[in-house]
């Protein structure tokens, strides 16, 4: 975020323009309807300034800029078309430490002017650091014409009963929820039509009626780590979430989509660190549904895939929680089709077993001659420390030593590495590989391996692997 955004107050306090001609004109009318009291500095003024002068709405402080004047005055604004007195208004306002904005010229302003979309009072700015103003202009068409004209009445209309609310619901999350359901109720359909009495009318109905006292928790699979990739359902959930348990490897990018005053509890489970035990979890869960609010458990993929989301969902419900699962994509899914591999293939692959690393470690656990069967992808999630023994016992069954394979480093992320080679050296494949990193084995890897040879022509020839950056 290269500036900080912010709406200003500036009723009643004088702001200087500089310049006289249509863009200070349009920098003047704005910052008049936003009730400042403009001081103007040009030798010559449009029309329109000059009525604003006669008519006392606009101060002329005189034909030439003096940077003294910057000491009586909020902010300034330089928008003439001459650069050197633009920077010279610049120049001024930092020393004096005052804000300033030069029109088409990010470099000398210490603020930026938003493209602005007035329901007032809900205003709505948007702005590319000057960078493509083009670009903003089309992008506030498009929202002028999805945001409804009367959605500031809904706003006044709860600005004044907030306090009233606020007495009758004493916790904030009480509070939220309410303001969350009637904003989706037939309050809205009423306040938008410009029936405010209608509205109010609802707005009480469903105060008298209150907030249901009971929580609920859900159970969201937040992707492999691309935000791009998280459902509209794990979107919505995880920004009306009252509290968050998240997993060690969600990414920044999709933690940062949680409302911001929600509360976020790391709680995930990581090889070599410490971790909170399953049990735990369950009852964080569930202790906080108790209290009343909207609980999310943010799973790394698919809550249902190697997530534990089974267990989660019958300790929860088993107390009578109310408990949903929003599914996510899995690594498998999105590890292979940014890597450019297909989980199936006619002529290679016809059948595909997700398994875990972590049951490999118990031999009665997992039937290895299945798991060998040509003409099969297999997927191996959490494989990194138990490389070597997976290729022992694949190859021990039948499975050919020169079969592809290829390991998924931080999978769908800017970061994502793919290491390509064979069976024979996928524990030296695994060492090279971050956590967190998954297995494909079978001849669904060679086709990708050698659309990247062709593109890359990197080959680490002593591990037979190819290592590759993410396109």
């Amino acid at each position: 975020m290269q500036t900080f955004p912010l709406f200003a107050n500036l009723t009643g306090r004088p702001v200087l323009v500089v310049g006289g001609g249509t863009v200070a004109e349009r920098k003047a009318h704005a910052l008049l309807d936003a009730g400042a009291c403009v001081h103007l500095a040009a030798p010559q003024l449009t029309s329109q300034l000059q009525s604003w002068v006669d008519q006392g709405k606009v101060w002329l402080r005189g034909s030439h800029f003096d940077a003294t004047w910057l000491d009586d005055v909020f902010l300034a604004v330089a928008a003439t078309d001459d650069a050197a007195i633009n920077k010279a208004v610049s120049d001024a306002a930092e020393a004096r430490k005052k804000l300033v904005n030069v029109v088409d010229n990010p470099q000398l302003c210490s603020y930026i002017v938003p493209s602005i979309i007035d329901r007032s009072p809900v205003q709505i700015a948007i702005s590319s650091n000057g960078t493509a103003p083009v670009l903003i202009r089309q992008l506030r068409q498009q929202l002028e014409a999805q945001i409804p004209q009367q959605l500031g009445n809904m706003a006044q209309i709860a600005g004044r009963w907030r306090d009233i609310v606020k007495k009758r619901l004493g916790s904030l999350s009480e509070r939220r929820r309410f303001w969350e359901s009637l904003f989706s109720s037939r309050f809205a359909d009423a306040a938008q039509s410009g029936d405010t009495a209608g509205a109010e009318a609802l707005l009480q109905a469903q105060l008298d009626r209150g907030v249901p006292q009971h929580g609920e928790v859900t159970l969201v699979g937040a992707g492999p780590g691309d935000p791009g990739l998280l459902t509209l359902n794990a979107l919505q959930a995880i920004q009306h979430a009252d509290i968050v348990f998240h997993d060690a490897l969600i990414t920044d990018e999709i933690l940062a989509l949680i409302r911001r005053d929600a509360d976020r509890v790391p709680v995930g489970k990581r090889g070599g660190h410490h971790s909170v035990p399953q049990e735990r979890i369950n009852e964080l869960l569930i202790s906080h549904a108790r209290k009343g609010l909207r609980v999310v458990r943010l799973k790394g993929g698919d809550p249902f895939v190697f997530g534990r989301g089974g267990e989660e969902l019958h300790s929860v419900t088993d107390q009578g929680i109310p408990c949903r699962v929003i599914p996510g994509i899995t690594a498998a899914l999105g590890a292979c089709a940014y890597a450019g591999i297909p989980l199936t293939h006619r002529d290679h692959s016809q059948s595909v077993l997700f398994v875990t690393g972590h049951t490999c470690r118990n031999e009665n656990a997992i039937d290895w001659d299945t798991l060998a069967r040509p003409r099969q992808t297999l997927v191996v999630y959490m494989g990194t420390v138990n490389a070597q023994k997976i290729t022992r016992e694949l190859t021990q069954r039948g499975r050919s030593a020169d079969t592809p394979v290829a390991v998924v480093s931080h999978a769908t992320r800017p970061s994502q590495k793919v290491y390509a080679g064979t069976l024979s050296a996928l524990d030296n494949l695994a060492a090279q590989a971050a956590a967190p990193a998954l297995f494909i084995i079978g001849e669904v890897a060679a086709a990708q391996q050698e659309k990247r040879l062709t593109d890359t022509e990197t080959v680490a020839s002593q591990l037979d692997t190819v290592v590759l950056d993410a396109a």
